[in-house]
């Protein structure tokens, strides 16, 4: 959760009315069914690198640096559109930071700060998480309790017409977008293939359920409409005057900070494991004996942010988000079906019949979503595939190949031939 949820309530207010608690959860469990193949991939591999590692294996180098130049892609221009709104929190409680000049020295500064909390080892960076986890959702919680303590639950529910619910489609996918991210780093997860999937569906709930009471809050409070930028602090402000707005204010700011740790901590893992593979220069895969960290792969992320946040060059990026992940899903989807066909990792005697359904419903979702964006996205999708080609074919010529892709049974096969030595 990070910026998402502080301009979601006004605009799903706006499409669906008292149906868009129900239309989150909806969406929850479409979203679920795509997240199910990720985590069933998730049981097979112990290296970080999620989506992109998922289609290498499957479709061979070339698929799966596309499929990784997308994630990176994305990830650094939503984490540069990040600061701004940052900044602009910021700024609505410090007018000092709305000066041009104070405004881009403290996003140099802050991206600076997060760099070094995601040097200084995964440790310090999920603690940092977890501090910045209970400062952001306290005061959204203390929202919704006085929301239904004033106002109480609304009980007249209306159901909109099909046109209204396709045109909240891509926004209830932007708040769902990045709840597989942590198998970016699964490689420094303990045991991944036990605990990964746990994980994503223990994010995806707990993420579906407070979006749904903080929209169900929302809607029993009605706060002015009009404000559909700011909607949580219109609602603090109703509630709790000032104080609420500034608690909201406080709120956003460290949510989406919080969220920018995350980034900095998952991302670089990602061009880690792609350096590690022979698919980026083989300095990504450089650690520091000291910290345990990937710091030539962090510190890249953080250059390209910097760039794209102090350009502004990042709009062009942003419009792609949930284009460019429904694309990655595909590869992931498609690399399951591969590797079900060739009987990898024992797939094909672990998916029972209720695979049948999900991966329909997983691929219609997808192809549901894809026919929502705009022929402009469209056309960035072919520039961001040409680009990809593109460095793929730079990269290749400074790669080195440190590490192959393991599957349990290679290791078995590995065990067993040392044991007949």
């Amino acid at each position: 959760m990070g910026s998402g949820i502080f301009a979601l309530p006004a605009l799903l207010f706006a499409a669906a009315g008292t149906f868009s608690p129900i239309a989150i959860l909806i969406f929850a469990c479409l979203y679920g069914s795509v997240l199910a193949v990720i985590a069933k991939l998730s049981t097979v591999f112990r290296q970080s690198g999620g989506g992109q590692l998922y289609a290498e294996h499957a479709f061979g180098p070339a698929v799966g640096f596309q499929v990784g130049w997308f994630s990176m892609a994305v990830n650094m221009a939503g984490a540069a559109a990040n600061f701004h709104v940052l900044i602009s929190y910021l700024a609505a409680i410090f007018p000092f930071f709305d000066d041009p000049v104070i405004r881009l020295t403290t996003i140099a500064l802050l991206i600076a700060v997060f760099a070094t909390i995601s040097v200084s080892g995964a440790a310090r960076s999920v603690g940092a998480i977890a501090v910045g986890t209970v400062l952001k959702l306290s005061p959204i919680l203390l929202l919704i309790v006085v929301g239904f303590a004033q106002n109480g639950l609304p009980t007249d529910i209306t159901l909109p017409t099909f046109s209204e619910f396709e045109s909240i489609a891509l926004l209830l996918a932007f708040a769902f977008s990045g709840c597989d991210v942590a198998v970016y780093a699964a490689g420094e997860t303990k045991n991944p293939r036990k605990t990964m999937m746990r994980a994503l569906f223990t994010n995806l709930a707990g993420v579906a359920l407070f979006y749904a009471l903080v929209q169900l809050a929302y809607s029993a409070t009605a706060p002015d409409p009009s404000q559909v930028d700011i909607p949580l602090a219109a609602m603090g402000e109703k509630l709790l005057g000032p104080t609420g707005s500034l608690l909201v204010s406080l709120a956003a700011i460290f949510s989406i900070a919080t969220f920018q740790i995350n980034v900095f901590f998952l991302v670089p893992r990602l061009a880690y494991g792609m350096g590690r593979r022979g698919l980026l220069p083989h300095i990504f895969a450089y650690v520091s004996p000291r910290f345990k960290s990937p710091v030539v792969a962090i510190a890249s992320f953080a250059g390209f942010v910097g760039a794209l946040a102090l350009s502004g060059t990042f709009e062009i990026l942003a419009v792609l988000v949930v284009s460019v992940e429904q694309l990655g899903f595909l590869a992931v989807i498609g690399a399951l079906i591969v590797m079900w066909r060739r009987g990898d990792a024992g797939l094909r005697q672990s998916m029972g019949a209720r695979w049948l359904i999900i991966i329909p419903v997983a691929l219609g979702y997808i192809a549901w979503l894809m026919s929502q964006l705009s022929p402009i996205s469209l056309r960035y999708m072919v520039i961001m595939v040409g680009m990809g080609v593109a460095l793929y074919t730079l990269s290749r010529g400074s790669a080195v190949r440190q590490e192959e892709i393991e599957l349990p049974e290679m290791r078995d096969e590995v065990a067993a031939g040392e044991s007949r030595g």
